[in-house]
C-alpha cells in the first residue's frame, strides 16, 4: 500500500492532464499552465495531506489559486512586444502544441477569456468547463457562493455575446470567416474577391511596429499585408468587437490585436483596422459570437 506522499505523487501524474487543461484554460498559455503545474507540485509536496479525502479536488484547489496568482500578476507587469513571448531562458511548448490546444479550446473563447477578470475568469472555468461547485471556488476567490455565481454569470453572458447592433451580421459573419480562412491559407485570389477595390487597412504604430500609424490602400497591396500575418493567423478567432463582428488575436494568453471591419452595400470589405496599442485594445469590448 502506498504511503501519503507517494499517494500524492502518483495522483499528481494521473491527474496531470486535468491539471493541465485547467491551468491552460484559465491562463491561456501552456507555457504559463506548465509553470502553473510546477510550482503547484512543489505546493502540493511540501503540504500536509493527511487529512485530505479527496487528492483529486485539493489539486485541482492548488493549481487554481496558483493560476489565479498568476492571472492577479499580470496586471502589475509591462506588456511585452507584439512579437516576443517569455524569456524564461527555458524551451517552451512546441508551437505547433499550443496552436492545436488553443484550436481544441477554440481561438475565439481563448480571446474572450483574456478580457475578463482574474476572478471571472478562474470561476467561469473551473464551474461551467470542470463542474467544480460554486462553494469550492468561492473559497478560492475569498468570496460567498452568491457572489461567486455572479461572477461566473457575469462572464458567461461575454462568452456568450451580446446582442449585436449590426442587422447584416451573418452575412458580414460569413466575409470575416472567408477573410481568416484565406489569411490562414495564404489564398491570395480568396482574399482579393472578398476586399472592395478601394478598400483601406490601417494598423496603429504598435501593429508593425513603426514611428507612426501606416494606411494602405488598393486590393493587392491589403491582400499582400494580410498575407504577411499568415502566422498571427493560426491564433486568430471572429469575436464581436464593440458588437460588431470582427477578428482578434492571442499571443502567450493575450489579447494581442484586433481587427475591425467596415462594409459596403455589397458586402465587399472596405476597411480594416488593425489594433494593437495596449491603451486602444483596453477601450474595446470584446465578446463572443454565436453560431
Amino acid at each position: 500500500m502506498l504511503g501519503r506522499p507517494e499517494a500524492l505523487a502518483e495522483r499528481f501524474e494521473r491527474d496531470r492532464p486535468r491539471l493541465r487543461a485547467v491551468a491552460y484554460r484559465i491562463l491561456g498559455s501552456l507555457s504559463e499552465a506548465d509553470d502553473a503545474l510546477q510550482d503547484a507540485w512543489l505546493r502540493a509536496d511540501r503540504a500536509d495531506t493527511s487529512e485530505v479525502e479527496n487528492l483529486s479536488g485539493w489539486l485541482t484547489t492548488v493549481v487554481a489559486r496558483v493560476c489565479l496568482n498568476m492571472l492577479r500578476a499580470r496586471d502589475t507587469r509591462g506588456e511585452q512586444p507584439l512579437d516576443e513571448g517569455p524569456r524564461t531562458g527555458v524551451p517552451g511548448p512546441d508551437p505547433a502544441e499550443e496552436v492545436q490546444l488553443a484550436d481544441e479550446v477554440g481561438f475565439a473563447l481563448l480571446i474572450v477569456l483574456d478580457t475578463l477578470g482574474p476572478a471571472e475568469r478562474l470561476a467561469f472555468v473551473l464551474h461551467d468547463m470542470f463542474d467544480v461547485p460554486f462553494d469550492d471556488i468561492a473559497a478560492m476567490l475569498d468570496k460567498t457562493p452568491a457572489a461567486t455565481r455572479q461572477l461566473a454569470s457575469r462572464a458567461r453572458r461575454r462568452v456568450r455575446g451580446v446582442p449585436a447592433p449590426d442587422a447584416d451580421l451573418p452575412r458580414r459573419r460569413r466575409a470575416v470567416d472567408a477573410y481568416l480562412a484565406a489569411t490562414r491559407g495564404g489564398d491570395f485570389d480568396a482574399l482579393v474577391s472578398l476586399l472592395h477595390p478601394d478598400v483601406v487597412l490601417r494598423a496603429d504604430a504598435a501593429v508593425v511596429p513603426t514611428p507612426e500609424p501606416v494606411a494602405v490602400t488598393g486590393v493587392e497591396q491589403v491582400a499582400r499585408g494580410a498575407m504577411a500575418s499568415m502566422a498571427r493567423a493560426r491564433l486568430t478567432g471572429v469575436v464581436l468587437v464593440d458588437g460588431r463582428v470582427g477578428l482578434a488575436m492571442a499571443e502567450n494568453g493575450r489579447l494581442r490585436v484586433v481587427l475591425r471591419f467596415t462594409f459596403a452595400d455589397d458586402g465587399l470589405i472596405t476597411g480594416i483596422d488593425v489594433i494593437a496599442e495596449p491603451d486602444r485594445l483596453g477601450e474595446l469590448r470584446i465578446s463572443g459570437i454565436g453560431a
